[in-house]
């Protein structure tokens, strides 16, 4: 699988969460839907102890349409490509040109 089973159950709890699911609510409006990570969870058990292959196409299919939702958000911050020209310049240079 492509985490371990465990990862999937703790993704699980922290959605079932009083927490998370009080953030989720004061966010979106909507109360979070763990129903995939559980699935997930069930299909990567399967998976380990019974070699279901249903349960090994289920799983990747999750974790790809998982990894397809998160190219969709673009990131916030510009990188960059190098650091800036003036990066070894002291911070408070403002104060110290004040002194």
């Amino acid at each position: 699988p492509p985490r371990a089973c465990e990862d999937y159950l703790s993704e699980f709890r922290h959605c079932k969460s009083f927490r998370n699911r009080f953030h989720h609510y004061y966010t979106y409006g909507t109360a979070p839907s763990c129903q995939q990570w559980k699935a997930d969870y069930h299909n990567c058990s399967e998976w380990e102890r019974h070699k279901l292959t249903e349960a090994k196409d289920a799983l990747q299919k999750s974790e790809r349409r998982r990894l397809e939702e998160q190219k969709n958000f673009t990131p916030v911050w510009k990188l960059r490509q190098a650091p800036p020209g003036d990066w070894h310049r002291p911070l408070d240079q403002e104060t110290q040109q004040d002194s």
